[in-house]
C-alpha cells in the first residue's frame, strides 16, 4: 500500500476514535499532498509524499519559532502536536552521531578538506540522508566536520 492510501485509510480511523488533532492534521497532509498531484498531473510516489510531509514539518517548525516570539506558547504546543503526528510519515531519522560519521567518511572520500570544498561534500552527501535528516543539520555538521 502507498504511503497515500495510507494516509487516506487512516483519517476514517482518526475519524471514529475522535481524534481531532490528527483528523485535521492528516486532512491538512492529505490535501497538500492531492495540491501536489495536480501541479504534477501525477500520482505521487512515496518519497515524493515523504517530501511534502518534511515541507509541512519544517513550515510548523517556523511557525512554532514565530509563536515563542510572540509569546503565544499554545499555538507553538498546537503546531507541535502537529509535526509528532507528521513525523509518522517520514523513515526513521538520523541523529547527529551518526550523521556526524557519514559527513566525516565522505569528506575522506571526495577529499574535502576545508570550507572551499562545502559545496562538493554537500552534493556527496545529501543522496545519503535525503529524507532521513533535517537540511539544516547537515549543513551545521558539514561546516563542524570542514572547519
Amino acid at each position: 500500500m502507498s504511503l497515500r492510501e495510507d494516509i487516506s485509510k487512516q483519517i476514517p480511523a482518526a475519524m471514529k476514535a475522535g481524534e481531532k488533532e490528527k483528523l485535521s492534521t492528516l486532512r491538512m497532509l492529505l490535501s497538500a499532498v492531492k495540491y501536489k498531484e495536480v501541479d504534477a498531473k501525477r500520482q505521487l510516489t512515496d518519497e515524493e509524499v515523504q517530501q511534502v510531509v518534511g515541507t509541512l514539518i519544517r513550515q510548523r517548525q517556523d511557525s512554532i519559532e514565530q509563536y515563542i516570539k510572540g509569546n503565544r506558547p499554545e499555538l507553538a504546543e498546537k503546531e507541535q502536536a502537529e509535526i509528532d503526528i507528521l513525523k509518522a510519515y517520514l523513515p526513521a531519522q538520523l541523529g547527529a552521531d551518526e550523521l556526524r560519521e557519514l559527513i566525516k567518511k565522505l569528506a575522506q572520500e571526495v577529499g574535502a578538506s576545508g570550507q572551499k570544498d562545502m559545496g562538493k561534500l554537500m552534493k556527496a552527501v545529501m543522496p545519503h540522508v535525503k529524507g532521513k535528516a533535517d537540511g539544516k543539520l547537515v549543513n551545521d555538521i558539514v561546516k563542524e566536520v570542514l572547519g
